[in-house]
C-alpha cells in the first residue's frame, strides 16, 4: 500500500526538501544564508539519495516488473548529484549558480513527483507488506548515518 511506513517516510523527506529548496531560492547572492542553506540541502539530498537506493530501490532492483522504474530514479539521483557538484564550484553570486540552480530544483521537483505519483504506487503493488517493512526500517536506520557522512564531506563530494 501507497501509505505505508516507507513511503511516508519518503514524502516526508520530499516535503522538507520542497522547503529547503523554496527557501534557498529566496536567497540572494553570496550569502551566508545561501551558503548554509545550500550545504544543508546537499547533505540532506546525499543522505536521501544514498538511503532510498540502498533501501526501496534495492528491492525494486530485484523485481524485473520494477526494475526499469529503479534504474531510471537511480539515474536521476546521479543527475542530481552532478548538479550539486557544479554548484559547489560555481561561484554564488553569480547568474550561473542561480540558472544551474533553478534547473536543478526544476529537475529534482520532476523527480519526486514521478517517485510519488508513478513509483511508490507501483512498488506498492508489487511488494509485499513484510517487505515493506524490511525497507523501511533499512531506510530509517540508514538516512542518519548518511547524514553523518555527508557531515564529513563538501557539497557534491563524490561518496565511496
Amino acid at each position: 500500500m501507497a501509505d505505508a511506513r516507507i513511503f511516508a517516510d519518503l514524502k516526508a523527506d520530499h516535503d522538507r526538501h520542497r522547503d529547503m529548496l523554496a527557501k534557498l531560492g529566496e536567497t540572494h547572492g553570496d550569502s551566508e544564508e545561501r551558503r548554509t542553506l545550500f550545504a544543508a540541502l546537499s547533505k540532506e539530498l546525499q543522505a536521501h539519495a544514498a538511503a532510498e537506493e540502498e533501501s526501496l530501490y534495492a528491492a525494486m532492483l530485484a523485481d524485473p516488473k520494477l526494475r526499469d522504474e529503479a534504474r531510471h530514479s537511480v539515474a536521476e539521483h546521479k543527475e542530481i548529484d552532478d548538479f550539486l557538484a557544479e554548484l559547489a564550484d560555481t561561484d554564488m553570486s553569480s547568474n550561473a549558480w542561480l540558472m544551474t540552480f533553478k534547473d536543478m530544483r526544476h529537475r529534482y521537483l520532476h523527480h519526486i513527483e514521478e517517485e510519488e505519483e508513478d513509483m511508490f504506487p507501483a512498488a506498492a503493488e508489487g511488494l509485499t507488506a513484510e517487505t515493506e517493512a524490511k525497507i523501511a526500517k533499512v531506510f530509517e536506520k540508514r538516512k542518519p548515518k548518511e547524514l553523518e557522512l555527508a557531515e564529513d564531506q563538501g557539497p557534491g563530494d563524490e561518496r565511496e
